[in-house]
């Protein structure tokens, strides 16, 4: 699929660039052309006008009102030139007859007065052999007041226009068709690179549906399983209601463990939709954290482990409305709990009996994100999380050790989806959220707020 995809990406950018470059050729190919066709219209211009005043005018003899031109003092030189570019001039008189040229055979082209220019086709000329020649041609009517004493007609091979112009449209077709493979070659890289992060993405999407149907099917198998047990002692009746009401109690449980696994997966899919309309207040997070530590505290007394929360004290030389507020910024405080809960559950869940978690927060200077920060640090004395596992911690459904989630799943969602619900609201916050661990000794993480968010 997705190389099909990248083949169709490819196709277009080489389709797309190579019309672009044909209307950029042929547009270039018009430009020259034209210009040659006008620099050489000009040469036969000027040479009109030149001819023009060199021509010998005299009058008539016994008739001094007439004039005419002296063709053999106007005209003296007609040797033939050797080069294939010269200019050929022809006089005629003024009834169109021809009266001098430089052409070794005269034209059969008739006259007609033409200063813009025009392209005549020459069949069998002696000058050429029996080839066609192009020329281009200019005819001008010499006039004395009302008196026309000729027609002077300068003409030019064409080939001073066909010959660059061919040579461009070669140089024009191979420049466009290396620039096409050139595109095609590059259009074929840029579409790979275009498609690794749908690739990615999809691999992950695929994963996710993957753990996600995991996931739910195990506790709607569980339940359907119960109920059918449920009924099917039911049609005996030889169960007791205390019997009935503990496989509802499960049943119960399992359902609970479904809805918050559902409500995990509508709150990273608004996350990432972008569609939380989440309002942000100030939220005292000492105060926020001493709350959530009440309430992770029965489950740290049950398992033996010291839970501890440390507050770094503000200076005392500051502002008293200023230390009032030292641990206060803008956030949700739904949110900011969940993170909380999230964290000190996972670091009482990994920790073995007669251990310690250790709860620090403290205000950072001004140099990250522009603002002052709080840091919240979760310290544990855990079994650590492998160096290998930590780039993959933070992502849906990832568990280290299939094994540990074993331990408590009552208390906790079970699901993978902890860490990678921390990371959401901590980028919602627009913070920063690291872990550093050690097997063995415990981990440690490190969660950044902006005080103020930037928007």
């Amino acid at each position: 699929m997705f190389q099909a995809t990248r083949r169709r990406l490819a196709l277009w950018y080489t389709a797309v660039t190579a019309i672009l470059l044909l209307l950029f050729a042929t547009g270039v190919y018009l430009y020259v052309r034209s210009t040659l066709v006008e620099r050489v219209d000009d040469t036969l211009n000027h040479v009109v006008e030149v001819v023009e005043r060199s021509l010998v005018i005299e009058p008539v003899n016994f008739q001094p009102n007439k004039l005419r031109v002296n063709v053999e003092a106007s005209f003296r030189n007609n040797a033939d030139a050797a080069e294939d570019d010269h200019i050929d001039l022809e006089w005629f008189s003024p009834t169109g007859e021809l009266r001098w040229s430089t052409f070794s055979e005269p034209l059969d082209i008739p006259i007609h007065g033409n200063r813009i220019g025009e392209t005549v086709r020459v069949v069998g000329m002696g000058g050429w052999g029996d080839s066609e020649l192009l020329l281009r041609q200019v005819t001008h009517r010499v006039e004395m007041g009302r008196q026309v004493l000729g027609y002077l007609r300068v003409s030019h091979p064409w080939f001073e226009v066909t010959k660059p112009s061919r040579q461009l449209i070669f140089d024009l077709a191979l420049g466009t068709w290396l620039m096409v493979l050139s595109v095609a070659a590059s259009g074929w890289f840029l579409s790979g690179k275009a498609m690794e992060p749908v690739g990615e993405s999809y691999q992950r999407l695929k994963q996710f549906t993957a753990d996600a149907s995991h996931e739910l099917r195990s506790p709607i198998a569980l339940i359907q399983t119960n109920v059918q047990v449920a009924l099917a002692d039911l049609d005996l009746e030889t169960n007791s209601i205390s019997h009935y009401r503990q496989q509802l109690k499960l049943v119960e449980r399992l359902t609970q463990r479904l809805g918050r696994l559902v409500n995990d997966l509508l709150f990273l899919a608004r996350q990432d939709s972008g569609i939380s309309k989440v309002v942000f207040s100030p939220c005292p997070v000492d105060a926020l954290l001493m709350e959530v530590l009440e309430e992770q505290q029965l489950l740290a007394t049950e398992k033996q482990i010291t839970l501890t929360l440390s507050i770094v004290d503000p200076p005392g030389e500051i502002d008293p409305e200023l230390q009032e507020n030292w641990f206060t910024l803008m956030g949700n405080w739904d949110e900011l709990v969940r993170l909380s809960t999230n964290l000190i559950g996972n670091a009482l869940q990994y920790t073995p009996t007669q251990g310690n978690v250790q709860v620090e927060l403290a205000r950072l200077s001004g140099i990250r994100y522009g603002v002052a920060s709080l840091q919240i640090k979760i310290t544990d004395s855990g079994v650590g999380i492998p160096s290998e596992s930590l780039p993959r911690l933070f992502d849906r459904f990832y568990r280290v050790d299939p094994a540990r989630t074993h331990q408590s799943r009552e208390t906790t969602t079970g699901s993978g989806l902890g860490l990678a619900i921390a990371q959401a609201i901590v980028e919602h916050h627009q913070g920063q959220i690291q872990v550093e661990s050690v097997v063995g000794k415990g981990s440690t993480f490190i969660v950044i707020l902006p005080i103020s968010l930037e928007y």
